[in-house]
């Protein structure tokens, strides 16, 4: 068991190379994090329109891409398009996928936390002289995001994890880099030191997260 799934010369040997790919990784989720962050919030404002031309498209575009595998989105693009006319590279190609699946989820979140903030916090903040706009950045927002804080950051966690889907275009990420070690040395150690990187630099978040989850359990 120790020469096969941890053969520590091996791991050794790989390691700067992997060290390349988690670079790739971290540069991934600090693209793709506040571009979702970004797109949902806007998905979120526009979704709390009284118009229903303005509602219905983010409804299908939120319920479309919720329910659209992200591995089959990935391919889709970085493969699908090019008959098109249109190629993209496999970072560009991640980058745009991650973002309409991430964008989704996050503006689902974010609506549901506008919602639970009370109409009369928005009408207090009316009253003061703000404007709907500085009434929702400074008084809704704030609270909602306190709100669904616990799902923001589940959510933040689901989308560094799903950048291991990455490898799959050969985007040179933490994962190819392990597939690709493995497959020079035949032996899977590469894949177990990968998946350690991945414990060490995810566990914080999870710890955070259930801490949050029971702060806001305690609250309740």
């Amino acid at each position: 068991m120790l020469q096969t799934f941890f053969d520590l010369d091996i791991m050794r040997a790989a390691l700067p190379y992997l060290l390349q790919g988690l670079w790739t990784t971290l540069l991934l989720v600090a693209l793709v994090v506040p571009l979702g962050l970004a797109g949902g919030l806007i998905v979120a404002l526009l979704s709390t329109s009284r118009r229903r031309s303005v509602r219905w498209p983010l409804v299908v575009y939120v319920d479309f891409f919720r329910a659209f595998p992200p591995l089959v989105l990935l391919i889709f693009i970085y493969a699908g398009l090019p008959f098109a006319g249109l190629e993209l590279g496999a970072f560009a190609s991640v980058a745009i996928g991650f973002f309409l699946n991430t964008s989704s989820y996050y503006g689902e979140i974010l609506r549901a936390g506008i919602e639970s903030v009370a109409r009369g916090q928005m009408e207090a903040a009316r009253s003061t002289g703000l404007t709907k706009a500085q009434a929702m950045a400074w008084v809704v927002l704030p609270q909602a995001v306190r709100n669904v804080l616990p799902d923001l950051v589940g959510n933040t966690l689901e989308v560094a994890k799903l950048t291991s889907l990455a490898s799959v275009v050969a985007l040179p990420e933490l994962l190819f880099a392990a597939r690709s070690a493995q497959s020079l040395t035949f032996n899977p150690s590469p894949i177990v030191l990968a998946a350690l990187i991945y414990f060490v630099l995810l566990w914080p978040f999870v710890r955070l997260l259930s801490r949050l989850e029971h702060r806001t359990l305690a609250g309740r």
